[in-house]
């Protein structure tokens, strides 16, 4: 397989910085689009994934949103849900149009965070031959709940204080995004820390902050609410003892969707990155599951770890 990095029009001048892995044999071939979670960027853990999948007869185009990484887009760090999902939708009409990409075998796959929007392509975004959340965020008020009322509060105030500073021109208020337990950021789970050092890359930096008022509209995104809409086969791999993103939203969109499937992963939110406890199942069962839909309409199936 290879590797291209490459530049897609993102409108307005703007650009997606990504990746494409291409199979050795000719195409057009069957292709996963692909992006991270939270805070997260294309070199932080996405690669094995990719190499992966590509290995096994699938190109992947692997993308950072604006705002993050190298794409373009200011201020830096920055998180909307709308401008996310419109970053998926331009990197699949990217991929429709190229000569080594198959449109009518085009899958999504995203991890944490962008669980939000997998859930929400798959129940709206056409003609798409699969759909993968790993360890997803479903419910942002579910997750809301989840945390300290303390915590949630100050993280409020400081969203709201960027907020109010940006419509008069100042210079962002940044958040840390991982931090030990019991420290002030935007996740402070228990194993945050051991996440962020699995995840860093080595290939580019990746400042571990985000903007603060992206923190205000993530109570508002519910798409598991829209899981009976889903249209395309749909796998939810949720694990077993997930500390951040909670688990019976992710199991119920599992339920609800007409062609939904389930693995529960050992582990936690980041065993299923290399070096977790159960990064290879995953990596076998996401194949599995891409190779099941490529020419097809395929059963509904559930799995266990």
């Amino acid at each position: 397989m290879s590797r291209q990095e490459l530049r897609i029009p993102a409108g307005a001048g703007e650009q997606l910085d990504a990746w494409l892995y291409l199979p050795e044999d000719p195409g057009p071939h069957p292709t996963v689009v692909m992006a991270h979670g939270i805070g997260g960027v294309k070199a932080a853990g996405l690669a094995p994934f990719a190499e992966h999948f590509a290995a096994h007869g699938f190109a992947a185009v692997v993308f950072d949103y604006r705002h993050w990484g190298r794409s373009t887009g200011t201020p830096r760090e920055l998180l909307s849900i709308k401008e996310q999902l419109a970053d998926y939708r331009t990197a699949l009409a990217w991929a429709r149009a190229h000569a080594a990409v198959d449109p009518d075998r085009l899958f999504v796959w995203g991890t944490s965070f962008a669980g939000m929007h997998i859930v929400e392509l798959a129940a709206s975004e056409p003609h798409l031959a699969g759909a993968i959340a790993q360890c997803p965020l479903v419910d942002g008020l579910a997750a809301v709940r989840n945390l300290n009322p303390g915590r949630g509060f100050r993280l409020t105030v400081h969203g709201l204080a960027d907020l109010l500073a940006s419509k008069v021109g100042r210079a962002p208020r940044y958040l840390p995004i991982s931090v030990a337990a019991g420290d002030f950021g935007v996740i402070a789970t228990h194993d945050a820390m051991a996440g962020l050092e699995r995840l860093s890359p080595t290939e580019e930096p990746w400042p571990n902050r985000i903007t603060a008022r992206s923190v205000l509209d993530i109570s508002t995104h519910r798409p598991v609410r829209r899981a009976r809409r889903a249209a395309c086969p749909l796998l939810m791999v949720v694990a077993e003892n997930d500390a951040m993103a909670p688990t019976r939203p992710a199991t119920q969109v599992a339920a609800r969707a007409p062609r939904g499937e389930l693995y529960r992963s050992k582990g936690g939110h980041y065993d299923v990155y290399a070096g977790g406890l159960d990064h290879t199942n995953v990596l076998q069962v996401e194949l599995g599951f891409l190779l099941r839909h490529v020419t097809g309409p395929g059963p509904r199936a559930s799995m266990s770890s």
